[in-house]
């Protein structure tokens, strides 16, 4: 059934941008990749196209086709939306209607979660109003009703396709569990429960997340390590790994706080793990076995800053960017930081919930401004540029044959330079 075997790489190929943030690692890694390092609202954009509603959700790309969740509030409807790559022009739309309430944060449309895709089905996490899966033409293969998901601050997992499961993690909320169901027909491989409560138990005094709020909001990554496969998935209190074909644990690491919203993120050497609201960070090597919490490399119990982005690494580095607009690079080593500088903003929003990407040497982070900065990944701070296109964004760049692909609150944007220069 799981047929990648060990054969996993970091970062994305030239062509296809398949998940959130590129690859099964969700490592952000553009390999190969030639992309603008300016543009505006006319030089190096492509096309542009409006779209129906506000979100949060990112681009993903196969082939000749661009992928996107949609809510719309005015008719209920939760769809994926296929464009042309080459175009913009809509190509399909389609999705479910759900009309019972749901809870969220004003700031967290539905449908945040982004799709995935493995170029034979695509497959969208709908929260409450189920997963389905649908072949690159927008025809349904299969949905599921997993339960409701019930956490205030709404949802923003992505499916992950690996051999011929669909990873999910369907949570936060009460219901939380990990599933693997079968990606033609929906079946359950198996499934696991995933607890989310606050650590009554901490000894750094932080409890409670904000305001007593639990939860994880990440998407989880495979990794190979030790000749095996690994499934991390960062949780209220712990990162955990897991047998991707069984769904069985591996191991644990406790030192979350019991809010989280970043992912993990995994070098090839050290798994980074950062919980959310100034919360605790820790980095630990994985292939181990039980409890590894005593063989933690660092951890930090509480942060300066209020983490949402998940990082990208590069020798031995990570970069992301803070809810106050700092980026911040961060020696995964020793969990030192090397530098924290503020990044401007044209607006007057300089806060980041998309993470950034890694094309070379150059890290790409767009804030809800709309601005993307370019800054070098490099332990000595250099800012590149900073592009706008003035429109609010929490997403995540996507980058396909030397373009990136921005959704922004308004757009989709295809940025690239003109065929033929």
């Amino acid at each position: 059934m799981f047929g990648l075997g060990l054969g996993l790489a970091l970062g994305a190929n030239a062509r296809n941008w398949p998940s959130w943030r590129g690859d099964l690692a969700g490592s952000g890694l553009a390999k190969g990749e030639t992309v603008p390092l300016k543009w505006d609202t006319k030089r190096n954009v492509r096309w542009r196209v409006p779209l129906p509603d506000r979100g949060n959700s990112s681009p993903i790309v196969w082939g000749e086709k661009v992928f996107i969740t949609q809510a719309t509030d005015s008719d209920k409807r939760r769809t994926m939306m296929c464009f042309d790559k080459r175009t913009g022009e809509l190509l399909w739309r389609t999705g479910v209607t759900y009309t019972k309430a749901e809870k969220s944060h004003k700031t967290n449309p539905y449908c945040s979660g982004s799709p995935a895709t493995d170029g034979r089905v695509v497959v969208a996490n709908y929260a409450s109003a189920g997963i389905a899966a649908y072949d690159l033409d927008g025809q349904q293969l299969w949905s599921r009703d997993l339960g409701p998901q019930e956490h205030e601050w709404g949802s923003s997992t992505s499916p992950v396709l690996f051999g011929d499961v669909c990873i999910l993690y369907h949570g936060p909320g009460p219901h939380s569990m990990l599933y693997a169901l079968d990606k033609l027909t929906g079946r359950t491989v198996w499934k696991r429960k995933v607890e989310e409560r606050d650590n009554l138990d901490r000894v750094d005094g932080f409890r409670g997340g904000n305001g007593g709020k639990t939860g994880a909001f990440s998407t989880p990554i495979i990794i190979r390590a030790n000749n095996r496969l690994e499934l991390i998935l960062s949780e209220a209190n712990s990162l955990r790994a897991i047998n991707p074909q069984d769904g069985s644990e591996l191991w644990h690491c406790d030192g979350l706080n019991p809010l989280v919203y970043t992912s993990p993120v995994y070098d090839g050497n050290v798994v980074l793990a950062m919980g959310g609201y100034f919360g605790a960070s820790l980095a630990v090597k994985p292939g181990g076995s039980g409890d590894v919490t005593a063989k933690r490399l660092w951890h930090d119990t509480r942060a300066k800053n209020n983490r949402v982005a998940t990082p990208v690494t590069r020798d031995g580095h990570a970069y992301f960017v803070n809810m106050s607009g700092f980026m911040i690079c961060l020696d995964l080593k020793k969990g030192k930081t090397v530098y924290t500088e503020r990044l401007a903003s044209t607006g007057n929003n300089p806060a980041v919930w998309g993470s950034p990407i890694l094309v070379g040497d150059r890290v790409y982070v767009t804030n809800q401004s709309g601005d993307t900065h370019v800054v070098r990944a490099s332990p000595t701070f250099e800012l590149l540029a900073t592009n706008s296109v003035g429109e609010y964004s929490n997403s995540t760049l996507a980058v396909s044959d030397g373009a990136l692909y921005l959704r922004t609150h308004k757009s989709l944007w295809c940025i690239g330079r003109p065929a033929g220069k």
